[in-house]
């Protein structure tokens, strides 16, 4: 038993990449810490696993709120979500505008995923470009949210860019 647990370490130390120490003491080069043997048992030691943990000990990682019938949502039929959408398509004049739009959002999407996986790949660039963000991102709040004058006017800006969005201007 000795010998067959001394080559398996040797065995761990050879394929690790870690230095032996020179003492007498057992190298542990593993990562991975040795597992117990699987048992081969039922649900009853599961059970009773179950009931050696304390109350205190369990902790409960997600809450869930009771709410009463009347204030959630009624459930969603997908029948109704296709007649809608079936209506608002029959309902569009320039049917040919709208596929050619989607399909060029559907490239685009495609293309900037591509350049950004190439600018991605490049060694510096990304942390440049982080560092750019975030200066942008620090002017930003500076210039625009950190004074009520100028939350103000980054307001008017916003609603004047809807208006001239909506052509309304």
């Amino acid at each position: 038993m000795a010998t067959t647990a001394s080559t398996s370490m040797a065995a761990t130390a050879v394929f690790m990449p870690c230095r032996l120490p020179t003492s007498a003491v057992t190298p542990r080069c593993s990562v991975l810490p040795n597992l117990p043997p699987p048992r081969v048992s039922t649900t009853p030691s599961f059970s009773a696993s179950l009931k050696q943990i304390s109350e205190p000990r369990r902790i409960s990682l997600f809450q869930v709120k009771a709410s009463s019938s009347e204030e959630s949502s009624p459930p969603v039929d997908a029948g109704e979500i296709f007649s809608d959408l079936k209506e608002k398509w029959d309902a569009l004049e320039n049917k040919s505008t709208v596929i050619l739009y989607g399909g060029g959002a559907i490239v685009a999407v495609w293309l900037s995923s591509i350049v950004v996986g190439a600018v991605n790949s490049v060694p510096l660039l990304p942390k440049i470009l982080e560092l750019v963000g975030l200066g942008y991102t620090g002017w930003f709040v500076y210039r625009y949210l950190l004074f009520k004058q100028s939350r103000k006017e980054l307001a008017t800006d916003i609603e004047a860019l809807k208006k001239k969005i909506a052509g309304t201007e």
